[in-house]
Formats: structure tokens, sequence, C-alpha cells
């Protein structure tokens, strides 16, 4: 891992710390809407187009508004980075709007203002994301290291992303495994504040978020030092930044758009479990640790294997990795709709993380292999877009089919969203790379 280029290094580096301080607020959030700190007064029981708004609801409202900005802002700052070549800039700026973001949520009392925090968090991260993204493409010297390149930045960013819920966890209940049947507000712990400090208490609630702003203030610090732009000719910028929906030479689905539409699909379904913390806790019998380690089994396992996965696809292709990724996927959700105990829960979120990680470096690298000059950041936009709406749209879908059918109806839906990219990437994606061969970008117009 190590002998990867330095600037790929300190790029996963940030992303890691600031996806510790973004995935806190994933374990966070929902316990601290029903805590009693925010108030829902009005809200809850609400009908809206003959659907009654519950709890659930309106945490996987919170939990998705984030990655429906983000994800959508992300086609404009994407093309925008492509168009004037300045990525850091556009990093800094969106890590500086996600701390503001954090910083917020200790202030307020209302469930509004917690959704407009979370939502400049989501504009934040519109601004962060694929000019990261493209400026690790742009930093492989070949398209034969991209796969590992990749790999590299996820696993760092994965790091973080992966056991920040379970230090949220520890937090916020003061490392103490709380019961299932607990209330938010009897779990979480206060912590006193040194003398020096003018004494008084703080809640793990406050604690969490400062974790938050500290995350996003240490990757600022590394962009800020140790990267700069990529050198470019003037003009380098591709005429056409548009994204293509269909290809141009045999009528059929455009790769890229068919690798978005599917990470769109995989995204949705590591999302779902976000919002059922209540259910699954309930129903398993479990503390929130245990729930923390089961969220964060998927990532776990992306960081044992991003590396490995990315490299091997440099050496014997991107394709296979992704089709076996989509196989593995469909019973791994299915089975989270049918287990009924922790360890069963915490083996098929497992299982799931190790597809995850047999499709997203590898598809990355495709994409990145397909990127003409100066096309980056839109490019790879459309995949980095479709994970954000995939885990916007994935606690939101997951609330709403909870309501309608039972706990099982989530995943089941979302075994057969697997299905469905399983079968588009089979027909539509062809392989970049054959072994032992340097894959050649399509012409751009």
């Amino acid at each position: 891992m190590f002998d990867t280029d330095s600037r790929v290094l300190t790029l996963g580096l940030a992303r890691m710390a600031d996806a510790l301080g973004n995935s806190f607020l994933i374990i966070v959030l929902p316990l601290y809407i029903a805590s009693g700190q925010i108030s829902l007064s009005g809200i809850v029981g609400t009908e809206v187009a003959g659907f009654v708004l519950r709890e659930e609801t309106l945490i996987g409202l919170v939990l998705s508004l984030f990655g429906l900005l983000n994800s959508v802002g992300q086609l404009y700052t994407g093309r925008l980075s492509d168009r004037t070549g300045r990525r850091r800039a556009f990093v800094l700026a969106g890590l500086a709007i996600f701390a503001v973001g954090s910083a917020i949520y200790p202030f307020v009392t209302s469930y509004w203002a917690v959704l407009g925090a979370r939502a400049l968090q989501g504009v934040g991260a519109a601004c962060t994301i694929p000019a990261t993204v493209a400026l690790v493409n742009e930093y492989s010297a070949t398209n034969a290291e991209r796969g590992g390149n990749f790999g590299v930045f996820n696993t760092f960013r994965l790091i973080g992303f992966g056991f920040g819920p379970i230090v949220a966890g520890i937090v916020i209940t003061g490392g103490v495994a709380t019961e299932a049947g607990a209330s938010a507000s009897e779990s979480v712990v206060e912590y006193a504040l040194p003398a020096v400090l003018g004494g008084g208490t703080f809640s793990g609630f406050t604690a969490a978020f400062a974790i938050a702003v500290l995350g996003a203030a240490v990757s600022f610090a590394l962009v800020s030092l140790l990267i700069t732009d990529p050198p470019r000719d003037e003009g380098e910028a591709a005429s056409d930044l548009s994204i293509a929906v269909f290809d141009r030479d045999d009528g059929g689905f455009d790769p890229v758009f068919v690798l978005g539409i599917a990470t769109f699909f995989m995204a949705t379904t590591i999302a779902l479990f976000a919002t059922l913390e209540g259910p699954v806790r309930a129903r398993l019998n479990e503390s929130t640790l245990m729930f923390s380690v089961q969220f964060a089994a998927v990532v776990i396992a992306n960081v044992l294997l991003q590396v490995p996965i990315g490299r091997a696809s440099d050496r014997h292709g991107r394709r296979p990795f992704i089709v076996a990724g989509f196989v593995v996927l469909v019973p791994a959700v299915f089975a989270q709709g049918v287990v009924t105990t922790p360890l069963a829960m915490l083996a098929a979120r497992f299982v799931q993380g190790i597809a995850v990680a047999l499709v997203f470096a590898p598809s990355l690298a495709l994409a990145g292999d397909l990127a003409g000059a100066g096309r980056s950041g839109t490019t790879l936009s459309v995949l980095t877009m479709a994970f954000g709406l995939g885990v916007a749209v994935g606690p939101l879908a997951s609330g709403v089919l909870y309501n309608l059918g039972g706990f099982g109806a989530p995943f089941f839906v979302g075994a057969a969203l697997s299905a469905v990219a399983l079968a588009l990437v089979y027909a539509e994606v062809e392989d970049t790379l054959d072994a032992g061969t340097t894959p050649v970008p399509e012409p751009q117009e």
C-alpha cells in the first residue's frame, strides 16, 4: 500500500478524517432526534398525501437529505472542476462548509434546524468528493495502476467511515453497552470539562459533533499543506462535458452510465440499515454498540479487500470483479431481512461488504480508464453522484418500506435492485483492460 503515490495517500488520509466525522452522524443523528432534545411537535403523526409521518420516516429524511444534495450537486461541481482545473479549491471549500454544518447541531432544538444543518453538510460534500476523486485519477501515472490507487484511496476513506460508527457508539454511551429497550436520553453520557476551561459538563452528543468538526479540520489542513493541482495545459478541458446515456457505437447504454445505475442500487442497499436502528435492536435484542459494529461490518470488509481487489483488477481486468460483486450482493442483502440473531446479522453485513469491495474500486478504475483528458471530474462524478444518491435514498426508502411492509421489506426490495444491477452490468459493460495490457480511453468529442 505504501509504495503508492504520496499524494494519493494524503488524499486518502484527508478523506479518512473527513469520513470519520461524517459517519459519526449516521449513528448519532437518529439517537439525537429521538432523545427529546429535538422537538418533533406538530410533525410526527401528520398525514401527508395519505401517509402518516412517523419518527423513523423523519430520521430517514434527515439522513437522506445529505446524500440528495451531495449527489445532485456533484453534477455541477464535477464539471466546474474540469473547466477550471482547480480541484484543490473545491476540496477546501467543501471541507469548510461541512465543518460549519457539523458545528451547528449542538445549538439547535428544532427538527427543521437539524434538517438545515444536514443540508449544509450535503453542499460541502458535493464540492469535495468529485474533485478529490478526479485528483486520484489524474495522479495515476498509467492506467495499469489506477485500480490500485483507487483501492488505496477507498481503503483510507472507508477506515474513517467504517470505524466512525463504532467510535460514535462509544462516545455517546461512554463505552457502556445499553439495553435494546433503553431510551436515547438514558444511554447518553455526560462529560466533564476541565476546571481550566471553566468546568461544567457537555453531552456525548456534543462530543460527537465536535469530533465531526475536528475531522473536517484535519482534512482541510492536510489538503492545504500537501496537495497541489496537477499541471494542466491551456485549453485542456474537454469541449464536451455532457454525460452520455447511450453508447455511440452499439446503440446500447453507455458503460459509465450503467455503472452509475448499478452503483446507485448498491449504495441504496448499504444505506437501508441506518434508519432501522430501533427495529433492528429490538428484533435482535442487542445494544447500540453491537448495532454500530454491524453497520461498520460492510466497511470493515472493504478496508481489508479494496487494495488487493483494486490491484488485481489492474492485472486481470475490471469486469469480472464487478459482476462477481453483484452476484454476492443479492443473497447478502436478502439475508438481512430474515436473520434473527446479532451474529447472523453481522455475518450478512460482512458478506455485503465483500460484495461492495468487489464492485467499487474496479468500477471507479473502469470509469477512469474511459475518461478522456480534462473529463475526470465529469466522468467520475457519475459514480460518486450515484453512490451519494443511493446513500440518500436508502434511509428514506427504508423508513417508508418498513412502514408499509414490516421489517423484511427494505431488504427484500434491496435484493431485487441488486439483481437488476447484476443484469445491467452483465449485459452492457465490457472490460477496458485485458490481462497484461493497458486500456485505451474512448475518444471524446
